[in-house]
């Protein structure tokens, strides 16, 4: 008996590994010319001739994304043979790696429509590089959860899987517009997304906190929707019922935390007027404390 037999690792297990492995690196690889493609640029010229940082940025999300995806399809028991392993691991790879820039897209043309984002990260724009990645990291986050929540490989799974996909988008997109009324009406009707063009890093950090925060609290109500592969409606409602109610509890848990928390200290002046990035990463981390924590209470 070998050693990795004395920790449950057969030759079989080893294989799948390996085969799962393989086509994760491949995915990986695949996401990162992507972003060049996608853009129409040459993403090696971007990297490391103009040293984009904005571009990097971006690409660093795609690429944490994909990954964050990837182990939500590795998840679960292995399949009955290494052909239904890699034909699966391919499927919900591939199928993750399209709901990630589809994600993206409906992101930047419904939630941040106010400006062209591939051009903005193109000049080098830090701020909406940082929101970007963000949300393709929410996205996976979401995605993941979706994964693992559904079964099997069907027609009807991928069904399942898009309809959640769906209204993760929207409540991303409410979200959105909500942090944009809140700034708007703190700054003289002044824009979010005209900030995040002008650069403000602080106000892109505390807005990515948030969309993390959503994504993980959508991770939560996972817990509490009983997978119907042909329940379509159901589906549907369920998700976006409990996503509502999650995003709501968030917000009020974060506020009142950020009050406790970074008491004394006036939030909207330091972030929004004063560029305080120091106090917007520490409201990111709250965001997504308070998420966390809640997510754990709900297994």
């Amino acid at each position: 008996m070998t050693l990795f037999q004395n920790f449950g690792i057969t030759l079989d297990l080893a294989i799948i590994l390996a085969i799962d492995l393989t086509i994760a690196i491949i995915l990986l690889t695949l996401m990162r010319y992507l972003q060049g493609w996608t853009a129409k640029v040459d993403s090696r010229i971007e990297l490391a001739e103009k040293d984009n940082f904005a571009f990097g940025i971006s690409t660093a999300g795609a690429i944490a994304g994909l990954g964050i995806v990837l182990t939500g399809a590795i998840t679960g028991e292995a399949a009955d043979s290494y052909i239904v392993e890699a034909i699966g691991m391919s499927a919900y790879g591939l199928f993750g790696l399209l709901l990630i820039k589809l994600g993206r897209y409906f992101h930047d043309k419904v939630a941040l429509n106010e400006f062209n984002k591939g051009e903005q990260i193109l000049k080098g724009n830090i701020s909406v590089a940082l929101v970007d990645a963000c949300a393709a990291i929410a996205t996976a986050i979401i995605i993941r959860a979706v994964l693992v929540w559904a079964e099997d490989l069907t027609l009807d799974t991928f069904i399942a899987i898009f309809s959640a996909f769906a209204i993760s988008q929207i409540m991303l997109v409410l979200l959105t517009r909500f942090r944009e009324f809140r700034y708007a009406k703190r700054n003289q009707d002044a824009s979010m997304q005209d900030a995040l063009v002008q650069g403000h890093t602080a106000v892109a950090i505390r807005h990515s906190g948030y969309m993390l925060a959503m994504a993980l609290s959508f991770n939560a109500a996972s817990h509490f929707i009983i997978y119907n592969p042909q329940a379509y409606i159901a589906n549907i409602v369920g998700w976006f019922i409990f996503s509502i109610i999650m995003l709501v509890t968030l917000s009020v848990l974060i506020k009142i935390v950020k009050k406790l928390v970074l008491s004394k200290i006036n939030l909207a002046q330091e972030v929004e007027q004063q560029h305080n990035i120091g106090i917007a990463t520490v409201e990111l981390a709250i965001s997504v404390a308070v998420a966390l924590i809640l997510t754990s209470l709900m297994y």
